[in-house]
């Protein structure tokens, strides 16, 4: 028997690519999204369903896993995909900004984990995969209510995983390092700005230089996260967390080889080399 998989967000970036390597690979997907009717790719496959999912809609939700496992008859892994990334000064973004951050990311993952789980439970077996991001480690300036939205994420599925255990289910975490897709366009369409914060001007000017850097390096495709994701989702294994990225992966050493101060300090003459002669 095919298994399925449903994967929210995928109407464009990660989650697209990502439906369609499992297609490729043989899998049926529930390809979810908050507007189906605006999809012209993905419907053109037999094993694909397409069809509404809003992680803050906990009825949609439910009606778009019962609609995959009608057409199917079963659902073998959950990728939550859907996200986006808040950037700006916290002092230029509003509360409620901050509370859409964690209504999708955060608190919309958790609707979609909770909805699937029964299912899991019934069968004894399932795998629930969430895209993270290395945001969810190692932060950067301008994106600290992404990064807290990522650590929350972080925190609650390595617990989760350990509760999971007890009834056959995987729990397993993809985070990416920056991918150049509609979620980065989105998330510079979107950067919070408040003309009235002076006292930044030259700490923005220093941020803008060194993320044009950041953002021209070797970096992964959303495919390349796309294959990463299929790999932890079918490597049977109880490994948590990979790593989707080069940019993510020097960071993380040091991070995971320092004590902590001295990685505080070895990022801050990152972001600001010239405050440190």
């Amino acid at each position: 028997m095919k298994k399925t998989v449903l994967i929210t967000g995928a109407s464009s970036g990660i989650g697209k690519a990502t439906s369609l390597y499992f297609a490729q690979q043989g899998w049926n997907v529930i390809a979810t999204m908050r507007s189906p009717e605006n999809e012209t790719e993905l419907i053109n496959d037999s094993h694909m369903l397409v069809t509404r999912l809003e992680v803050t809609d906990p009825d949609s939700i439910q009606i778009a896993i019962q609609q995959g496992i009608d057409k199917f008859g079963q659902i073998d892994a959950l990728v939550n995909n859907a996200g986006y990334g808040q950037q700006g000064l916290f002092e230029a973004i509003s509360p409620e900004k901050i509370r859409a951050q964690f209504e999708v990311n955060v608190f919309g993952m958790m609707n979609v984990t909770r909805a699937i789980l029964p299912h899991f439970r019934s069968r004894k077996a399932g795998t629930v995969l969430t895209v993270s991001s290395g945001a969810g480690r190692v932060t950067t300036p301008l994106i600290s209510i992404y990064c807290a939205s990522k650590f929350a994420v972080e925190g609650f599925t390595e617990s989760l995983a350990y509760e999971l255990e007890s009834q056959g289910i995987k729990v397993k975490l993809v985070e990416p390092g920056y991918i150049a897709t509609s979620f980065y366009q989105r998330t510079v369409s979107d950067f919070a700005h408040d003309p009235s914060l002076t006292d930044y001007s030259t700490f923005n000017k220093e941020m803008e230089a060194f993320f044009e850097s950041f953002a021209g390096g070797n970096n992964f495709t959303a495919n390349e996260v796309a294959q990463v994701i299929f790999t932890a989702i079918t490597d049977d294994s109880h490994q948590l967390r990979y790593v989707a990225g080069p940019d993510v992966e020097p960071l993380l050493t040091i991070r995971n080889s320092k004590p902590d101060q001295e990685y505080v300090e070895f990022m801050r003459k990152l972001f600001r080399p010239n405050s440190f002669q």
